[in-house]
């Protein structure tokens, strides 16, 4: 069975490697290139996997659920501008893709006991574009 809770914070970033030149920026990332970055109102769903306990038929307690987003994603990049506020995107550019492999990492301890894990991450950087994030090698 799967649950999933969805949760949205607002956050600034900027699209360019350390690793190309200006114009290489420019030219694969466009206005999101830009050096004083711009923001998205970012959504974020948690999918969770497991057998509904028999005593409380609950994949896992929602409000701990809720409880854990919050603490390891919402208060971590709500209001931030991500390249200069949340690691590891100092050195890694901010994409839609690289923040869900963050969020990912940052939950997957929290969420993946007592008979549950984390099956998904979903970010939704805007309403018509989001990622969708299963684990695996990152």
């Amino acid at each position: 069975m799967l649950i999933t809770k969805r949760v949205e914070f607002s956050a600034s970033h900027v699209c360019r490697s350390p690793l190309l030149s200006d114009r290489e920026n420019q030219e694969l990332f466009g206005a999101a290139a830009n050096p004083y970055g711009h923001g998205h109102n970012y959504a974020v769903e948690v999918t969770v996997e497991g057998n509904p306990d028999p005593v409380t038929g609950m994949v896992m307690d929602l409000k701990k659920l809720k409880d854990v987003i919050h603490r390891e994603v919402v208060e971590v990049y709500d209001h931030r501008f991500l390249n200069h506020e949340v690691p590891p995107f100092d050195h890694i550019v901010p994409t839609a893709e690289n923040i869900a492999i963050d969020v990912w990492q940052r939950l997957d301890l929290h969420l993946s006991k007592d008979g549950s894990r984390l099956h998904a991450v979903r970010i939704f950087e805007t309403p018509d574009l989001y990622v969708d994030y299963f684990g695996g090698a990152a």
